[in-house]
């Protein structure tokens, strides 16, 4: 059997072409292991998210006539939760209704 530049240039063809198909395989793969982690993480920060607001709504209507905020000690303590929340609020996931608010 004679092999002639045409026959290496078939072999060496179908040789890439196996790579290849094993490379991108092996991308897909990594990429839909990575999509499933990003799931998880998107959620976790949901439910972080909607904690926050749930304490956000809590501490609002805790102190709506004012009482905490004007006893000494418990008021010093309140605002010092107060903060804490509002430090909490910043990392809040926006929804798509606040996002076009925000740039209205």
């Amino acid at each position: 059997m004679i092999l002639t530049t045409t026959t290496y240039v078939i072999i060496a063809s179908i040789l890439l072409n196996l790579v290849s198909v094993y490379v991108v395989w092996n991308m897909l793969r990594k990429n839909e292991k990575q999509e499933d982690i990003l799931v998880k993480y998107l959620t976790y920060l949901d439910s972080l998210s909607k904690t926050i607001n749930y304490m956000d709504e809590k501490l609002t209507k805790l102190d709506v006539k004012g009482t905490f905020e004007s006893d000494d000690e418990i008021g010093w303590f309140f605002q010092e939760v107060r903060g804490m929340q509002k430090g909490l609020t910043n990392f809040k996931l926006i929804d798509g209704e606040e996002e076009e608010k925000e740039e209205i």
